[in-house]
């Protein structure tokens, strides 16, 4: 993977141990030499985790809408600056320039960004990796609730696996190295989407 989307929050949160991990999942990935694609912000764990990417001199795309520029604080340093006219097309090119994608904790903008992400792959519309770093609990009633859309009838035990879950940065990109994608369901025919 030489290009990751990071989905988090334009908030700090008040967990330390979140933040302190944002910024340690930067430095991990300038380390390893991948690029990240995240929402452009300096502000809250979006901009932790750019920073821990900028101060060891890795490559950071920043995709931000035109009406959050000012609102989001975008981020000076960055390698590249995309500006979007929309959410949707933010969301696009972040898939477009992504090998992967990790979700941190963040709010209903990062649930907004991992559901369309993770239905995308359900549907067979992309065969990347999905992982979720646990940081401190923080998702397991979201892991709880998947499980319990599995228990009911609403999800496949095979989609649900097919997210990748770690509590440390190192144990979760290894999951993401190795991940065997789902194959794309026979009834899907991508030319008419």
């Amino acid at each position: 993977m030489k290009c990751i989307s990071v989905f988090c929050g334009s908030n700090d949160g008040n967990d330390e141990v979140i933040v302190n991990e944002a910024y340690k999942l930067g430095k991990t990935l300038a380390n390893k030499a991948i690029t990240l694609v995240y929402g452009a912000a300096k502000i809250g764990i979006m901009g932790k985790v750019a920073q821990g990417v900028l101060k060891h001199h890795g490559n950071v795309i920043g995709v931000i809408p035109h009406f959050l520029e000012t609102k989001e604080i975008v981020h000076n340093g960055l390698t590249e600056l995309i500006v979007t006219d929309n959410m949707h097309s933010r969301k696009v090119i972040m898939y477009d320039k992504s090998d992967g994608f990790i979700i941190i904790p963040g709010g209903f903008g990062t649930m907004d960004e991992f559901f369309e992400i993770t239905t995308w792959g359900q549907l067979g519309l992309h065969t990347k990796p999905i992982g979720i770093l646990n940081i401190n609990g923080y998702y397991n009633p979201l892991i709880a609730q998947c499980k319990m859309m599995v228990t009911r009838g609403f999800l496949k035990q095979e989609h649900l696996d097919a997210v990748v879950v770690d509590t440390t940065i190192d144990g979760l990109l290894e999951k993401m190295h190795n991940y065997v994608p789902l194959p794309a369901p026979k009834w899907l025919n991508k030319e008419r989407l």
